[in-house]
């Protein structure tokens, strides 16, 4: 029963290290693709290679390792090493890819509320002075106690208070028209906030009142802590089944 238990660990300590090997590997590549775009085909297989390189350089390592001359001991740690920063590097790239779209998304649609609310504003300024306007010429009329010279007055403004009428007019169908607008664009930023909003309880974990100014920071900091133990533990698992078989 123990030797059963000892081989179903040492089974599952080499799988979550190929696993976590292998998907470190993923994140590395398509960051490093989003490094090097004109290149994508060579950096998949240049990647996947060197990714299985290194763990079968740390296999070896660990199996051979008073066997192995001094030299070659030297370069395959340097080695392992090396391609351990690369992988991390391009998993540091790959998750700050996926940071810098979110954030650029929400960027981007809140310059376009901003610039709808604009023509809003703009709208509700024009509709505003055209009601004014009226009531300004609803005022002359009803200073003049006379029926008749008050009729007359009206009559005079009878072309001004159609424009007016037709401004305000006008107005209001482009505020509900430009809201509609609006609607699905605030709905998406929404959407946006709420997918960054995990990392925005983070940055005030961390930065408290001063969050907002520091968000940046905070997410390279949840980046940093991924990566240090992304591929660094894939690789000493890997070397840890060795040890147990």
């Amino acid at each position: 029963s123990i030797m059963k238990n000892s081989k179903a660990l040492t089974l599952l300590v080499f799988f979550s290290g190929f696993a976590l090997s292998a998907t470190a590997a993923y994140y590395s590549i398509i960051g490093l693709i989003s490094i090097f775009p004109g290149a994508k085909v060579a950096i998949v297989a240049m990647g996947a290679t060197l990714e299985l390189a290194k763990l079968v350089a740390s296999s070896w390592l660990y199996r051979n390792w008073k066997a192995a001359p001094k030299i070659i001991k030297g370069y395959f740690i340097f080695a392992v090493i090396i391609l351990m920063f690369i992988t991390s590097l391009g998993t540091f790239g790959y998750l700050s890819k996926v940071h810098l779209e979110t954030a650029t998304s929400v960027s981007d649609n809140s310059v376009e509320i901003a610039r709808i609310a604009a023509e809003v504003d703009a709208e509700k300024t024009s509709l505003q002075n055209a009601q004014n306007s009226l009531n300004l010429l609803n005022k002359v009329v009803a200073e003049n106690k006379d029926a008749d010279r008050a009729n007359r007055v009206r009559v005079n403004q009878a072309r001004e208070r159609s424009d007016l009428n037709q401004s305000i007019k006008e107005s209001s169908k482009n505020i509900s028209r430009i809201n509609q607008e609006l609607a699905p664009l605030q709905k998406d930023n929404l959407k946006a906030e709420a997918e960054i909003g995990p990392l925005k309880y983070v940055a005030e974990l961390i930065y408290g009142e001063e969050a907002i100014t520091h968000f940046d920071s905070a997410v390279r900091f949840v980046i940093i802590l991924i990566v240090l133990v992304f591929d660094p533990l894939a690789v000493l698992l890997l070397i840890a089944a060795n040890i147990s078989l």
